[in-house]
């Protein structure tokens, strides 16, 4: 019996296309799914997202064909026809984008050859998500792939001066937008525009010139990289993968890299690492003397996904002065991606070497913090893990409860607050 997921921290592979569709501008995806699917995902959506919202036409406005007992016995091809037409005529975009679920795909439907016999030029696509097909991280590769396929231009002329960066999974990561702002400012900072599809004062006409980019970063060493593959396929565009930065040291990794990549002169890297330094610290130094003086180094349990765990650990260790015991990755990835990512975790200039844990169980986390410390049952000297501070996602919050921990959610699903803006500063 293969390894159940419990409270997963994502949703289904159409799930992660719909997020993605709706980050993009002026697009509008279209479901053809059962009944229920559109409201599920909308609620997932939103309240995992930070409230994300409806956008332009999403939450409870999705247009979607509803299949019922009727089309899952005859099929849902006409039906999904006639929603595309009405969807066309009602709402106005630029892209409209067919997105499938399990039960169409399971009966046999046929969208591509749908939306082909509408041809309308470049402006309806459609791919195939359903949820067996992978988590939403999957989805977003789905529909990135389609796009870098079909939309984007080919152009065999280069502009030595621009990039594409991705990685960064709207929704799934609650700070997307103020998150790429921050990165697209470090790349132009080496000289170069930034085409991020998703972030702020990005448009359709960014995506389809996005072939003359000289190369693709992409922010992940896991999420993206597929994409990647297709658009060096398809187009000829080289790409490298690089971590997730937060804090001075995560962010000073992420300019040379991607400076070196780029052949940036090693004064131009150094300059701007400075500069963005001064910044960082100008902001950090206000609370140095609050830190030292209630003695604010905690122990800390980070719980999350493959991009945030390991740049929040690395800010913590080497950052902030913390002693973070222990990491969960809730993701569910292939061993070969397991290998890429614990050694992530094992060159702090600080010297820590967290605990890494795989586990897709999200409601399992207490007992590996057990395994470090274990519950006190009446001794008088009991060696407890305080203070301590759980950083993770919503559903942590109840196991910081149980062992006295003070809590922070900074992963999908955050369910407590709104969030608008970026974590990734430096």
């Amino acid at each position: 019996m293969g390894k159940f997921v419990d409270r997963p921290k994502y949703i289904c592979a159409m799930g992660g296309a719909v997020a993605t569709l709706n980050a993009l501008p002026g697009v509008v995806p279209i479901l053809h799914a059962a009944a229920g699917c559109g409201f599920n995902i909308s609620n997932a959506i939103n309240g995992g997202g930070g409230y994300v919202g409806s956008g332009y036409c999403g939450g409870q406005s999705l247009p979607s064909s509803n299949v019922f007992e009727r089309e899952i016995v005859f099929g849902g091809e006409g039906r999904l026809k006639q929603q595309i037409l009405s969807t066309m005529e009602i709402v106005e975009a630029d892209i409209y984008f067919v997105i499938t679920g399990c039960m169409v795909e399971m009966i046999g439907d046929d969208a591509e050859s749908v939306v082909k016999s509408l041809d309308k030029g470049k402006r309806l696509f459609a791919a195939d998500t359903g949820g067996f097909r992978g988590n939403s991280y999957k989805g977003y590769d789905i529909v990135l792939s389609k796009l870098f396929t079909e939309y984007v231009e080919a152009n065999h002329k280069k502009d030595e001066r621009l990039v594409n960066l991705w990685g960064v999974v709207p929704v799934q990561d609650v700070y997307w937008k103020g998150n790429l702002r921050v990165l697209k400012r470090l790349v132009e900072g080496l000289g170069y525009k930034v085409n991020t599809f998703f972030g702020e004062d990005e448009t359709l006409e960014n995506l389809k010139n996005s072939s003359k980019a000289v190369l693709n970063i992409v922010v992940s060493d896991t999420y993206g990289v597929d994409a990647a593959k297709t658009f060096k396929e398809v187009h000829g565009t080289d790409y490298i993968t690089v971590d997730f930065p937060i804090g001075d040291h995560g962010t000073t990794r992420f300019i040379e890299k991607v400076g070196t990549a780029l052949g940036v002169s090693g004064e131009l890297i150094n300059e701007l690492i400075e500069k963005e330094r001064r910044r960082y610290y100008g902001y950090l130094e206000r609370v140095v003397d609050a830190y030292s003086d209630f003695d604010l180094q905690r122990y800390a349990v980070v719980v999350g996904d493959v991009n945030y765990t390991q740049g929040i650990t690395r800010f913590l260790a080497d950052d902030l002065g913390w002693l973070p015991e222990l990491v969960v990755i809730n993701d569910l990835i292939k061993e070969e991606q397991k290998e890429i990512v614990a050694r992530k975790f094992t060159d702090y200039e600080s010297g820590i070497k967290p605990e890494l844990v795989f586990d897709t169980d999200a409601s399992g986390v207490l007992k590996h913090i057990n395994r470090h410390w274990e519950e006190n049952r009446g001794s008088r000297y009991y060696n407890s893990m305080t203070p301590a501070f759980v950083i993770g996602s919503s559903i942590e919050k109840e196991t910081a409860q149980k062992i006295n921990a003070q809590h922070l959610s900074v992963m999908y699903p955050v369910s407590n607050r709104v969030v608008l803006d970026s974590i990734c500063r430096i």
